[in-house]
């Protein structure tokens, strides 16, 4: 994969979420796709993924916008920062209790690639900033 191919495939990635496209997400996803929580576990397969998903659609509405892509020159490792705009609807399992509130968080991924797919997405931002905006 070519370093632009690598920067569109994470761009398209991202471009699904901001539409709420879960399906066209999980298509750029590897099968046994890696996915790092912020802060927490890991978990593999696109089966997973669509769970965590499933998770958040529950207790949020996000957007990201200003998306800044980088890829390696080989194409095989790439990385994101962003800025998530959201809203916090329902409460979310050891989360301060939900009532609407909106944030405004800085946030960052890291990616693997591999056979034109995301096979790990690593994600990063400020749970304490983030609990802090919502007034946990």
């Amino acid at each position: 994969m070519t370093q632009q191919a690598a920067v569109e495939l994470v761009q398209r990635y991202y471009g699904a979420f901001n539409r709420g496209d879960w399906q066209g997400m999980l298509d750029c996803l590897a099968d046994e796709v890696v996915h790092d929580l912020n802060q927490g576990g890991r978990e593999t397969g696109r089966v997973a993924f669509a769970a965590f998903l499933a998770r958040m659609e529950a207790s949020y509405r996000e957007q990201l916008r200003d998306v800044v892509v980088m890829a390696s020159a080989d194409g095989r490792r790439a990385a994101a920062e962003y800025v998530v705009h959201g809203e916090y609807h329902h409460d979310d399992e050891g989360l301060p209790k939900a009532s609407g509130q909106r944030y405004v968080l800085p946030g960052g991924a890291f990616f693997e690639i591999a056979e034109g797919r995301i096979a790990r997405v690593s994600n990063y931002y400020n749970l304490q900033d983030w609990i802090a905006q919502v007034g946990g």
